[in-house]
């Protein structure tokens, strides 16, 4: 899998491509935190997380095994719940997590489950992540409006969440988040 690397707030985050798909480092986010192995382990017992895969693999993957997943489901949440996300991986056939181990292994997760996760890790992404994609819908139902292609509306909204996001990161409020870190 060929690796791009992405720089967020100073840290380098791998990207790779898998049939076509963004994955991004999970590890690489949590690197700098001490106990980032069991930042992504606690993330992965969190039965809303179950729940947030069990959705986003029933829609893009059908070979998920959902009779699998309700067995994990009704063990979440209990002290003595744990699961990796290699179990989860082969109890389940998910396809929106990876775990390789070794010098250039991880834990990468499709794009969709990475934001996700930056959600749950940082709640200052979690206040990017909704203000630009509640502006983008309205936008989109917009450029819907105005008939234009599929295409063209990609383009238009991903301009719009760049500009968006530059915004977002230069302003004084966000400057002040900083400073009370």
């Amino acid at each position: 899998m060929p690796k791009q690397l992405l720089t967020v707030e100073g840290t380098q985050v791998a990207v790779v491509n898998r049939d076509g798909e963004d994955y991004i480092s999970l590890t690489d986010m949590v690197r700098e935190n001490e106990n980032g192995a069991s930042v992504i382990d606690n993330w992965l017992r969190n039965k809303n997380t179950l729940e947030f895969l069990s959705v986003w693999e029933t829609m893009y993957n059908p070979t998920f095994n959902s009779l699998e997943f309700e067995g994990i489901k009704s063990e979440a949440g209990l002290n003595r719940f744990a699961i990796s996300i290699k179990q989860w991986i082969a109890k389940t056939n998910a396809t929106g997590l990876t775990a390789k181990a070794g010098r250039y292994g991880g834990t990468f997760a499709h794009r969709d489950i990475a934001f996700e996760f930056a959600s749950w890790i940082s709640p200052k992404f979690k206040l990017y992540r909704i203000v630009v994609l509640s502006n983008l819908e309205s936008i989109n139902a917009e450029l819907i409006r105005q008939a234009l292609t599929q295409a063209e509306r990609l383009r238009a909204l991903n301009a719009t969440a760049i500009a968006q996001l530059r915004s977002l990161v230069s302003s004084k409020v966000i400057k002040k988040l900083k400073k009370n870190d």
